[in-house]
């Protein structure tokens, strides 16, 4: 065999070898998407799908009458996510900024890899310290009754979100061309005029991922929500009270329900509900990323 042949199929090994790995990400992806549909279908030959969706109460096993409304869950998982990102966010650019563009290398080689070892912390030693540490002063500053609320929640949820953010944000930032900044140097823009108007745009389809990535994993946390929230099955009303998720209600309650029941069923289908929910947010985040770069094209 001559070495054309032998560099030929090696490539279309490497290129099968990609192809594979890929069809096997698509096949697990539609095989839990298949899980999840079987397993909430039956649900819905008892509940209605409009009931379970927009009604606020979830009493599955009240004597009087069942109730599998999870609008409640579904606001209060928003509510902890955008309160998460909120935090997150501006906090993080501004880490990965100082990271890029103003910390010195000695510096940046010590600071970035302690925020990635942030990133391996389990969430339940997290979701512990939103008990005994974060909780009681949030009740102290704002003078509540006990600290297990929603803020507490998100900001549990921004510091886990944190690692991500910061990692590939300054990733993108360092990846811009040094050109783009010297030639904004050369006419006169100043460090933090090139910082933000020059190196951030150009890094923007790199942070918005970096932002995606964030609130993915805030959206499906469980653990974490689950200590420091309350799970109170009240509609929520703000960040300052007691809610209970939909990765919540699913880890407290699946455990317990008698097996091949409507409330179990019901489980799976809030888990369907939180992975459409899930995609669609990957899904705008992909249309967001291509259209920025066809328009930087």
């Amino acid at each position: 065999m001559t070495k054309r042949a032998l560099r030929n199929l090696k490539e279309k090994s490497i290129k099968g070898f990609f192809l594979l790995n890929g069809l096997l990400a698509v096949v697990v992806l539609a095989g839990i998407f298949f899980l999840l549909l079987v397993s909430a279908f039956p649900a819905f030959k008892e509940i209605n799908l409009q009931d379970f969706l927009f009604t606020k109460t979830w009493d599955p096993t009240s004597p009087l009458k069942e109730s599998y409304g999870i609008l409640g869950q579904i606001v209060s998982s928003i509510l902890v996510t955008l309160g998460a990102m909120a935090i997150a966010v501006p906090i993080g650019l501004g880490v990965a900024a100082y990271l890029s563009d103003v910390a010195h290398w000695r510096v940046r080689e010590i600071v970035k890899p302690v925020v990635e070892i942030l990133a391996g912390i389990p969430s339940v030693v997290i979701g512990f310290l939103g008990i005994v540490l974060i909780g009681p002063g949030l009740a102290k500053l704002f003078h509540l009754g006990h600290g297990l609320i929603g803020l507490n929640g998100s900001l549990l949820l921004a510091v886990m979100a944190l690692p991500t953010i910061i990692s590939i944000s300054e990733d993108s930032l360092a990846a811009v061309p040094i050109a783009y900044g010297e030639a904004s140097l050369a006419l006169g823009g100043s460090k933090w005029q090139t910082l933000i108007r020059v190196k951030l745009p150009a890094a923007l389809s790199g942070i918005i991922a970096a932002v995606m990535l964030g609130m993915g994993r805030a959206v499906g946390e469980t653990m974490t929500v689950l200590m420091a929230t309350g799970n109170a099955r009240a509609f929520p009303t703000g960040l300052f009270h007691s809610l209970r998720t939909m990765t919540s209600n699913i880890a407290i309650e699946l455990g317990e329900v008698p097996y091949f029941t409507t409330h179990y069923y019901a489980l799976f289908a809030i888990g369907l509900v939180l992975f459409l929910m899930t995609f669609l947010v990957n899904m705008i985040a992909d249309v967001v990323l291509r259209k920025y770069q066809e328009r930087e094209a």
